[in-house]
Order: C-alpha cells, then sequence, then structure tokens
C-alpha cells in the first residue's frame, strides 16, 4: 500500500497539478489502524491506577518510596472515601517534615517516559496551611526529579528541578481554585522542533509553561513538599503523543 503524493506546480503563468505514487509511506486499512491502536495500548504504554483493587489500609503496590531532606518517612496508605471520582479508594499521604525542601516521593516501577503525561487528581484538607503536593516526573532517584507542586495555601503551582537534592524553580504562579474539593493537575513534557517544554495544567487552565533542555527519560510519580496531608486518585500516565501541528493548517 502506498500514499500518494500530490504537487502543485506552475509552468508558464498556469497551475499544473499531478500525482506521484510514493513507496516510503504505507497506508494503513481500517483494519490495520485498530490493530496498532490495540497494540499501543498494550506493555504499559497508557497505564491509571485508581487503588481501588486494594484494601484499606495497605501500602500502594507496584511502587517504590524515595525522597530526601531531614524528617520521618512519610505515610503513604490505601484509605476508603466514597467521595473519590473513582471509589471507593484513595491514595492518603501524610508528612510530618518541617522543612520547606523536605521532599517525599512514591514513584511507579518499571516505567519511564521521555516526554510523560501525567494527571491525577487530589484533595487537600479544608484547614491546609503550608506544605504541598503534586506529581513528579523524570525521576532518576530521590535526589534528581522534575516536579509540579501546587501550593494550596499559598494559592501558587511551582515547576522545579532537583539534582544531587538542589532545588531550581523554574517557574512558579499564583493559581485561582475551582470551589470544589477535588482538583486536577496535569504536567505534559512537549516537543517542537528543536525546543523541548513542559506544560502544567490546573484545574483544566495552562497555568505555567517552561522550556527545558535537561529533562531525560525518568519515572513518575507523586510527591509531597514539606509538612502536608493530602489525598490522591485517577493517576494517569501515558507518553506524550504531540497535539500539535508543525504549522497553521491551510486556508483553503
Amino acid at each position: 500500500m502506498v500514499y500518494a503524493v500530490f504537487a502543485l506546480t506552475v509552468i508558464a503563468g498556469e497551475w499544473s497539478f499531478c500525482v506521484e505514487r510514493s513507496q516510503a509511506i504505507q497506508e494503513e486499512s481500517q483494519a490495520e489502524k485498530e490493530a496498532n491502536l490495540k497494540g499501543q495500548a498494550q506493555g504499559g504504554l497508557f497505564n491509571r491506577w485508581t487503588f481501588d483493587q486494594q484494601k484499606s489500609g495497605e501500602v500502594p503496590a507496584g511502587f517504590s518510596m524515595l525522597g530526601f531532606g531531614e524528617g520521618a518517612a512519610a505515610d503513604w496508605t490505601i484509605k476508603a472515601a466514597n467521595d473519590a471520582p473513582s471509589a471507593s479508594n484513595v491514595l492518603g499521604v501524610k508528612s510530618s517534615c518541617q522543612a520547606v525542601t523536605c521532599y517525599r516521593l512514591i514513584v511507579a516501577d518499571g516505567l519511564q517516559y521521555e516526554y510523560p503525561d501525567v494527571s491525577v487528581r487530589m484533595r487537600f484538607p479544608v484547614d491546609a496551611q503550608a506544605g504541598g503536593g503534586g506529581v513528579v516526573f523524570g525521576v532518576q532517584d530521590g535526589t534528581r526529579f522534575y516536579a509540579a507542586v501546587v501550593d494550596l495555601a499559598a494559592k501558587t503551582i511551582e515547576v522545579i528541578r532537583v539534582v544531587d537534592g538542589k532545588e531550581l524553580s523554574l517557574g512558579r504562579r499564583s493559581i485561582t481554585p475551582k470551589a470544589v474539593p477535588w482538583h486536577t493537575l496535569r504536567i505534559q513534557r512537549n516537543t517542537i522542533i528543536s525546543k523541548d517544554f513542559i506544560e502544567t495544567y490546573f484545574d483544566g487552565q495552562l497555568v505555567v509553561a517552561v522550556q527545558d533542555q535537561a529533562l531525560a527519560i525518568g519515572q513518575v510519580g507523586l510527591l509531597v513538599r514539606g509538612q502536608t496531608a493530602l489525598d490522591f486518585d485517577s493517576l494517569h500516565a501515558i507518553p506524550l503523543f504531540s497535539q500539535r501541528p508543525f504549522s497553521a493548517p491551510a486556508a483553503y
């Protein structure tokens, strides 16, 4: 199967239309497309964790706990929540770290992404006074990673890069959270031509977009910063398939 390549040329002031046959790109039939899509959905490309298959009080299966900074390890525990976006369980976490630069991570085992698209639902306590949490990506180990951190008390989102335990803020913006208990956080690492950038969305709105060429393939997961308690649900992770064309669509 082949694609037909169309060409328009101008000869002696007149338009000439021709069709060329190309063997370079194969055309897929509908059956082949469906088979390829099914193949892409296998082998761990599309991952979703609702934490509903485990019992309340258990440690989440398929994840490893990392982190740095003085203080006790965080308590990551499955717990029942009938009002969860995906009932009936959520992943709750409590960290007693006092330092702002104390990070506690939980990352999915056996999965690595170069251009991750990660989203999660999150709920902060009504009386949240400090700390924050969000998604972590490009994780090499407990001291080398990227993160998008929501501080609901300060009403900010910050994208950070941590290398050997040293934190660099790549971008920080104010947010106006919706008046709902559960919020949505999403990050995408995208690329256009030679530029790589990270886009962060909160409650469906693009909040922070930063360029960064240093991000390498790594694990993804969740994190909390400082003294924090919150709940997570419906964690999704896929390799990003670019949604952006290389140029604007033609006017005709």
